[in-house]
């Protein structure tokens, strides 16, 4: 008798697909094919599921993402921190362990890797082989739903603390860089109200500087327009002066104070942490509307 060169394929068992759904997080009937299609081998019907997910992640991307959650980690001595924000299309999907631990994973390596920008943090290599892009489009194959790096940033520093701060809601916060000889724990309360003012006043630049020049001047041009006919000399102080609440409104250290609106942040800063206290530099992050 000729041997037999198709030997039979392994039973499908129940064991087998819990085995393949807790390794995947992949629904029963999709690991019931896998494994057909693989003669029962787990390893690779776990390459197929994740083949099949890649391929159906292509057609989540672009879908609405206004849910997520928002993540940070600060090293313990202050020195050293990274925020994250991911966004998803549902908020019990942001809810569960997988997407959690995805998250989690990212700002680590931001921590780790410092990236300047979601596009920068993109390119990066992941731990686990490829890019960040490469995890982030199978993670969303895997989890199927469209997710998407909002916000990823992280900032170190030998001179001062570098303080995080996320809202209840999890879906706002911010992290600071905060150049300071002020006492540690001090300055870690006063840099986290800090960040609780980003949160809330959502500054769109650092200082007066950081105001991109278009924008001044198109300032100016609506103020100008609305002095017709006054003195020279009376026109100069009141563009002065409207100018001062443009920057005040805008920059994060020409804000009033959170904690007491008759100071400037800069100034609060100072008073609470000495001299020589200036923000280096700060990120905020929110995740919907």
């Amino acid at each position: 008798m000729a041997p037999n060169l198709n030997p039979p394929m392994a039973e499908i068992t129940a064991q087998l697909v819990r085995q393949l759904r807790e390794m995947s997080g992949a629904g029963m009937m999709e690991c019931k094919k896998a494994l057909k299609a693989t003669d029962g081998d787990p390893e690779a019907a776990l390459d197929e599921l994740r083949k099949a997910g890649l391929k159906s992640a292509a057609k989540k991307v672009g879908r609405e993402t206004a849910e997520g959650r928002v993540a940070f980690k600060v090293s313990d001595d202050g020195s050293k921190g990274a925020i994250v924000a991911l966004a998803s299309e549902t908020d019990f999907l942001a809810s569960t362990p997988n997407f959690g631990e995805f998250l989690e994973a990212l700002v680590q390596h931001a921590f780790d890797h410092e990236p300047k920008s979601v596009d920068e943090m993109l390119t990066q290599a992941w731990h686990a082989g490829g890019t960040v892009q490469d995890a982030l489009t199978a993670t969303i194959g895997d989890l199927k739903e469209n997710l998407q790096i909002v916000e990823a940033c992280a900032y170190s520093t030998d001179g001062g603390q570098v303080v995080a701060y996320v809202h209840h809601d999890n879906k706002k916060g911010a992290l600071v860089n905060v150049t300071t000889g002020g006492d540690a724990a001090k300055a870690a309360d006063v840099l986290k109200q800090l960040c609780m003012h980003i949160v809330v006043f959502n500054p769109s630049a650092l200082d007066e500087g950081s105001v991109p020049a278009e924008d001044v001047e198109r300032e100016k041009a609506i103020i100008k327009d609305g002095l017709q006919g006054k003195p020279e000399e009376i026109q100069e102080k009141i563009m002065v002066g409207r100018l001062q609440k443009f920057f005040g409104e805008r920059t994060l250290v020409g804000q009033p104070w959170i904690m007491d609106d008759k100071t400037s942040v800069s100034k609060a800063l100072v008073k609470e942490l000495g001299d020589g206290t200036k923000v280096e530099g700060f990120t905020r992050c929110q995740l919907g509307s």
